[in-house]
């Protein structure tokens, strides 16, 4: 891509957005990690697939030689959504009004993907290319947490100076310099089964017993370090005259820090049933770590926002965010991560996602930009 119009740039987009992919359909997102590898190999990328496993499509890896030898960038984005296929025929077609595109995972982060390919792209047409090696990494299944990814990320990023992630960028143009934790934990109780009418005393209901737990989750929660637990999913009972024999929740809970986490962690490890008689288990589910931000991250920071003035236009200033990233996971092993530096936008995960077409050009040439100014200096680890 020599000339980085909105409009080139805003075709592209689409093109990448056109293929639905919900996580759960892994020939969906293949035929996305299609797409990629055909856009990585015209510009001169090695490509490694490493096939899914149980229902989880491939991560497509590329490798981009540098004009510097050594560990180089690794750059993050995710080719699932959570919109479920059928969405762009339905409650959100791809449509432009005014400076908004609309279409699912347009922001959350197809958007972001295509402006970093079309940066590589650009430099390739151009004759340059970054001065550090890219590896291009493309996780299937970061919408439910990457577990079948989390491994190989965390070995990737441990052989790379600095870590660049496209998720869309927070609040109209800030860039994440940290994340909080994000805990997931799965509880159950395994009552006693009654008929409701002729031998109810006889029961013991997991649903009640499950109803006392939330409350008592939930008033964990604690604004002030923004320490939350939310009971999310509740599924119990098989029919309303029957006292419910088990029921299940998940709790998601945001830890700002590794100590929150431990905190949270033992309290909710350390639950017991109200009713004797009624069983209650708690297991730990999917955990994204927390990372801070630190001087290797706030030099890369700096230096992303030095290079936007260059451009013309300013970054809106630094993000810790709540929701997690795969971002998370490079950050807590110390290897310094830019995260949020995809589109601008709002409405990730519902009917009304779009991105800024006046962002395309601007953030292309940051990206363009940091592929040719990074060197293994902003890899000090700290």
């Amino acid at each position: 891509m020599r000339d980085l119009t909105p409009e080139a740039l805003l075709s592209a987009v689409n093109a990448w957005v056109a293929i639905e992919s919900p996580t759960q359909d892994a020939d969906a997102v293949n035929r996305v990690a299609a797409h990629a590898e055909g856009l990585l190999r015209d510009i001169g990328a090695g490509i490694e697939r490493i096939p899914g496993e149980n229902g989880i499509g491939d991560i497509l890896i590329g490798r981009v030689p540098g004009t510097a030898n050594g560990p180089g960038i690794l750059l993050l984005g995710h080719m699932d959504t959570v919109h479920p296929a059928g969405t762009l025929a339905g409650p959100l077609p791809m449509r432009v009004e005014g400076d908004r595109a609309y279409g699912p995972g347009i922001y959350d982060m197809k958007g972001g993907n295509s402006i970093a390919f079309s940066a590589l792209a650009h430099l390739h047409a151009t004759g340059r290319r970054p001065h550090l090696p890219v590896t291009v990494m493309m996780i299937p299944d970061e919408e439910i947490g990457s577990p079948f990814s989390r491994p190989t990320i965390e070995a990737e990023a441990r052989k790379h100076a600095v870590v660049l992630v496209v998720e869309p960028s927070g609040d109209f143009g800030r860039i994440t310099i940290a994340r909080h934790g994000i805990a997931r934990y799965h509880l159950k109780t395994t009552g006693i089964p009654a008929h409701a009418g002729a031998y109810h005393a006889n029961g013991r209901s997991a649903i009640r017993e499950m109803a006392r737990q939330v409350l008592a989750i939930e008033a964990m929660t604690d604004y002030e370090r923004n320490v939350t637990l939310n009971v999310g999913v509740i599924e119990g009972g098989t029919h309303e005259n029957m006292v419910p024999l088990s029921c299940t929740a998940i709790v998601y809970c945001l830890v700002p820090l590794p100590e929150h986490e431990a905190e949270v962690r033992a309290k909710l490890l350390a639950l017991k049933s109200h009713d004797p008689e009624v069983k209650l288990e708690v297991t730990p589910g999917l955990y994204r770590p927390s990372f801070v931000k630190s001087p290797a991250i706030q030099r890369l920071y700096d230096h992303t926002a030095a290079l936007a003035r260059e451009i013309g236009f300013e970054v809106k200033g630094e993000r810790v965010a709540g929701g997690g990233s795969d971002g998370n996971f490079t950050g807590a092993l110390g290897v310094p991560t830019l995260d949020g530096l995809g589109v601008l936008g709002d409405g990730p995960h519902t009917h009304q996602e779009y991105l800024l077409v006046s962002c395309l050009v601007p953030r292309t040439k940051l990206l363009v930009r940091l592929f040719e100014t990074l060197d293994a200096s902003f890899g000090v680890k700290a």
